[in-house]
């Protein structure tokens, strides 16, 4: 099984990775800016460590699948449904990087009605739940200390350049972050 979802995920990411530069084109031809480009590197290699790593884990310490598996695999498909409902939602304006178009206006459907970040909670999941499923907990502690970090940064950026350049404030003024307001 651990090969299988291995397999799964690195064919999502490459996916993403695809859709991502499709999409930068698109945003590009339309006049985005792009921002964050400092800190894009250390994103796209803390990925890369986080695979990486969970794999050496997995395979050197002869880690075992969870008792708690069907759990857990199930909590994982309910992010790998946030996560692609938030890709779908946003549309050619997805991206993996910080591109926004100037005078934009933002858009506000899919779970993005509910919280402001959806795709970074999906990524947040995805570094707790899938070493876990595998019981590679010290790549769990450390990518979810190491995407915490990034994404204080990353959303500071990201934000910054959506009030900046776009109707965000107004459109976004009573959504939280990463919770669901009652």
């Amino acid at each position: 099984m651990f090969f299988t979802v291995i397999s799964i995920l690195v064919i999502q990411r490459l996916a993403e990775l695809k859709l991502a530069a499709k999409n930068e084109k698109i945003m590009k031809n339309k006049g985005a800016i792009e921002y964050g480009e400092k800190h894009y590197k250390i994103l796209v290699l803390m990925h890369i460590l986080f695979f990486i790593s969970f794999m050496s884990e997995v395979m050197l310490l002869d880690k075992k699948i969870s008792p708690y598996w069907p759990i857990l695999l199930t909590i994982i498909i309910f992010t790998q449904i946030l996560r692609y409902w938030s890709i779908l939602s946003l549309g050619e304006y997805w991206n993996t990087k910080i591109l926004i178009l100037p005078n934009g206006h933002v858009k506000r459907k899919g779970p993005y009605q509910f919280i402001r970040h959806p795709n970074y909670v999906a990524v947040m999941l995805e570094f707790i739940f899938i070493p876990l499923l595998f019981q590679a907990y010290w790549t769990a502690i450390i990518f979810i200390s190491f995407n915490s970090f990034m994404m204080m940064i990353r959303i500071k950026e990201e934000e910054k350049a959506l009030f900046q350049e776009t109707d965000y404030a107004d459109v976004f003024k009573s959504t939280s972050r990463f919770t669901v307001k009652k």
